[in-house]
């Protein structure tokens, strides 16, 4: 049973270089990992792309040091988008052909050191995606034993309605951006019959659908990179500075973390969101694991709410 909080693995691996992996980046790793199961939290994100792959490598290493630790945890990872290939050409560019999502799960276990993934996700769409070939790509990984269970990131209800209309598997994950930054995921709803409706690109419908159908809603980006929580805001706009100035007051009326009023407002829509922290830092850790602690009101969040958006609600 995964605890509402995840921790994404981006961060780990020495950064986003083609430099080897050292010790003290294997350090780094054990410490997150410690903190995070200390803490109650036990799902670890990741990508094939993170770091360049070492992001799954070092982790590997952590469990290779301590393979007990495996069977605390439920490991994700997403696949599906290609690095620019110079030499060939190639652009940055998304592939969700069958050879390539099989490809991939073989060389995700094979950095992690693991036989099976808890779950896998589609990372971005793919213009060019086939959805029988994905769902036959999915069977495949379900009869080896080489994935539990399947979902996609970033993706729009319409989306996962064709993948789904082709794959046996239910999808049960969809992850996607959203903060008290990036509320685009709630404007969406409240703009229904406004004009404000035109400037909102978050996809209509998406956020009920995945309530109806029982689609675990995780979201990325979930801090909204500090913003709200220490980051140095001096040039940043007024909204913005506001918003992290009622955090500052509602975190110390509650003898809490900013960290955790920023996640509590999230975890509080009845969509019972996932936060993903992307953060390797042991105290960060810490301080995200409290919002399972705290409770806003409902004025306290809309009041965080309509600060963030910088504007009246219509």
């Amino acid at each position: 049973m995964a605890n509402q909080l995840i921790l994404g693995c981006m961060g780990l691996g020495g950064g986003w270089n083609r430099n080897p992996i050292e010790a003290e980046h294997i350090k780094e790793a054990h410490e997150a990992v410690e903190t995070a199961l200390a803490s109650g939290i036990n799902m670890f994100d990741h990508a094939d792309i993170y770091a360049f792959g070492k992001a799954e490598t070092v982790f590997g290493e952590v469990l290779k040091e301590k393979p007990s630790l495996r069977e605390e945890m439920i490991i994700q990872s997403k696949l599906g988008i290609r690095f620019a290939d110079e030499k060939a050409g190639l652009p940055t560019r998304y592939d969700f052909s069958e050879s390539y999502i099989l490809d991939s799960v073989d060389g995700i276990l094979s950095r992690l050191g693991i036989d099976y993934l808890d779950t896998l996700l589609l990372h971005r769409p793919d213009a060019l995606m086939d959805a029988e070939e994905v769902g036959e790509a999915i069977h495949k990984l379900k009869a080896s034993g080489k994935v539990r269970y399947f979902g996609v990131s970033n993706m729009s209800h319409g989306q996962i309605r064709l993948l789904q209309q082709h794959c046996s598997e239910k999808l049960i994950i969809n992850q996607l951006e959203m903060s008290l930054k990036h509320t685009g995921w709630l404007n969406t709803g409240v703009h229904v019959n406004q004009a404000a409706s035109r400037e909102n690109i978050f996809p209509e419908g998406t956020l009920e659908f995945c309530q109806l159908e029982n689609v675990q809603i995780q979201a990325w980006g979930s801090l909204a990179q500090g913003l709200y929580s220490g980051k140095n805001i001096e040039n940043e706009s007024e909204s913005v500075q506001k918003t992290a100035a009622l955090v500052a007051e509602l975190a110390e009326q509650k003898q809490t973390s900013r960290e955790a009023i920023v996640l509590a407002w999230l975890m509080k829509h009845p969509a019972a969101i996932q936060p993903i922290i992307g953060t390797t830092n042991s105290k960060r850790i810490k301080a995200c694991a409290e919002a399972s602690e705290v409770t806003l009101s409902r004025d306290e969040w809309y009041t965080l709410y309509v600060s963030s958006r910088g504007v009246s609600l219509p």
